[in-house]
């Protein structure tokens, strides 16, 4: 086996969803940087050309609406030919259980578990269909472990999770690989609002072993690898970029 290849992705074409800001931006710029042709996708295609601007191979720009689900499977049939998908779009509302409206649960389970049922129904079969492929989600720490007015964020994300497991089982005989990334507390615009808080973005800090936040580009690594053939036998899996808060949750550091 020639492992020089594993993480090349020459002649490939590659599709991420939410490429506009934050992890799905440095999501395509890695991807691109190891040789794939990258279809960005969002909601916002000003977003999306922006990040096609910054990559140095060929790109192509979509606008989609991941809530359209008449918009997805015309776009995964229309680009049926990808070799990996990820898709990285979500929303929060923090808020604790008796003060969410039902609206808001709605918006927060339709983006974060709807669609993500939506993706899959409409490219895995594609990807089956030229003999496999890998589907990438970003699920969360908060699929495992949660906090005061996390609810509904946390339910999605323990859902997605689950969601992706069965996906693995059921399109796994044709080839087709599905995985999440599950990050930490990352400098993104989902969460803008407590970074703003200087005692709250303090806390979360000292909640990973690291001692601090992760940077959109840290979780490039594991979404490149989960695409690539460096993880060929890899699926129904969640790789955990959290800087050891998982690991660590609930410790105490007694005196000396």
């Amino acid at each position: 086996m020639d492992y020089t290849e594993l993480f090349r992705f020459a002649g490939q074409r590659v599709m991420v969803i939410g490429a506009g800001s934050g992890i799905g931006r440095e999501a395509a710029l890695a991807l691109d940087a190891h040789g794939a042709h990258v279809i960005c996708a969002d909601r916002d295609a000003g977003t999306a050309q922006e990040t096609a601007d910054k990559l140095r191979g060929s790109s192509t720009v979509v606008e989609l609406d991941v809530l359209d689900n008449q918009a997805v499977q015309a776009v995964s049939k229309e680009f049926s030919d990808i070799a990996a998908l990820v898709f990285t779009a979500a929303t929060n509302v923090r808020k604790r259980i008796v003060d969410y409206t039902m609206e808001e649960f709605d918006r927060v389970v339709n983006l974060n578990l709807k669609a993500s049922f939506g993706l899959i129904q409409a490219f895995a079969p594609r990807l089956a269909a030229n003999g496999g492929g890998s589907i990438i989600g970003i699920a969360s720490i908060r699929a495992s472990v949660v906090e005061p007015g996390q609810s509904v964020y946390a339910a999605t994300k323990s859902a997605l999770v689950q969601l992706v497991r069965t996906a693995a089982a059921e399109f796994g005989p044709q080839g087709v690989r599905v995985n999440v990334v599950a990050p930490g507390v990352v400098e993104t615009p989902l969460t803008a609002q407590i970074k703003a808080i200087p005692d709250w973005y303090d806390a979360y800090a000292q909640k990973s072993a690291l001692g601090r936040w992760a940077r959109p580009e840290e979780m490039a690594g594991a979404i490149v690898y989960l695409a690539s053939q460096a993880s060929s036998f890899v699926t129904g899996s969640v790789l955990t970029v959290d800087g050891g808060w998982t690991a660590i949750d609930g410790r105490y550091t007694p005196p000396n």
